[in-house]
């Protein structure tokens, strides 16, 4: 039986921040820094009437859940890095960063697609 995270009834956003950037695949995205180095996480959302999917910024009440968790500074010094040229940070999806800290996974919809896979 799998088990997926669940939202909490009660949160706070402390850490984290949303970061507006002109990426090909999404122009919002939720951004971790730590002084040069930053990492972009996305998650997909999805519009039932047009069933059109794009990537945006993460639910709010998971930034802090990521931020605190035990591994989150072993996974952000190796997938974290500076701005490229077009003013851009790495970036993984929310099911990449949860399954890289060993999380329980969000629920998986029927119509999520893959973002890219990592090389980590």
């Amino acid at each position: 039986m799998r088990y997926h995270y669940t939202p909490p009834i009660i949160y706070a956003v402390s850490s984290g921040g949303t970061y507006h950037c002109n990426h090909p695949a999404y122009s919002v995205c939720t951004l971790y820094r730590e002084g040069v180095k930053g990492l972009a996480i996305i998650q997909q959302r999805y519009d039932p009437e047009t069933k059109k999917t794009w990537w945006t910024d993460i639910d709010p009440w998971m930034v802090d859940a990521l931020y605190f968790h035990p591994n989150f500074q072993e996974y952000f010094r190796k997938k974290a890095g500076e701005k490229n040229s077009q003013n851009l940070f790495p970036t993984v999806t929310i099911r990449q960063i949860m399954w890289g800290l060993k999380m329980k996974p969000l629920k998986r919809e029927p119509w999520e697609t893959v973002f890219d896979k990592s090389p980590f």
